[in-house]
C-alpha cells in the first residue's frame, strides 16, 4: 500500500512558539501556534488536521459502500468535531462527533443509516482512532 507523509516545523517555545505543518504534496499548509490549538487564535491545530483527515476518509469509504449497494452518492458532506480534553493523563483527544449529510437517490434513511454506520466503524482513519477515543455518528438523508 502507499505511505503519506506530513511535516511539522516549530520555532521557540511551547506558548510563544509558532509552527507550519504541511502535507507531503502540498495540498495543504497551515500557520500553529498555543493560541490557535488551547484558545482562539488564527491558524490551525492538529485536532483540526484529525477531524479534516477523519471526515475525508469517512466520506471516501461511506461513498465506496453505497456505491456498491447500487445506490451511488450525488454528495455526502461530513463533519468531524474533535474534542480535546484535559485528563489526569495530559491533554486527550477524548471524542470525535461525526455528522454526515448525504444526497443519495433511490435510498431511505434506515437504508443510509446502516450503511452510515458501517462506515464509521471501518474507515480506515476510524480504526486508527478507535482505541482511547469516542466516535459518534448522525447521519441525516436529503429529502428524496
Amino acid at each position: 500500500m502507499s505511505i503519506r507523509t506530513a511535516e511539522a516545523h516549530w520555532e521557540g517555545t511551547l506558548r510563544e512558539g509558532v509552527g507550519t505543518v504541511r502535507t507531503g504534496k502540498g495540498g495543504i499548509t497551515g500557520n500553529y501556534s498555543f493560541r490557535s490549538r488551547f484558545e482562539e487564535g488564527e491558524g490551525t491545530n492538529p485536532e483540526e488536521l484529525v477531524g479534516a483527515a477523519h471526515a475525508g476518509c469517512y466520506s471516501m469509504f461511506l461513498a465506496k459502500l453505497l456505491t456498491d449497494a447500487g445506490c451511488a452518492p450525488r454528495k455526502l458532506e461530513t463533519t468531524a468535531s474533535v474534542q480535546l480534553d484535559s485528563t489526569d493523563a495530559g491533554p486527550r483527544v477524548t471524542r470525535i462527533g461525526l455528522e454526515t449529510r448525504g444526497d443519495v437517490p433511490g435510498m431511505d434513511a434506515a437504508d443510509f443509516a446502516k450503511w452510515a454506520e458501517e462506515a464509521k466503524q471501518n474507515c480506515p482513519i476510524s480504526h486508527l482512532l478507535a482505541a482511547g477515543t469516542e466516535i459518534t455518528l448522525t447521519a441525516t438523508l436529503a429529502p428524496q
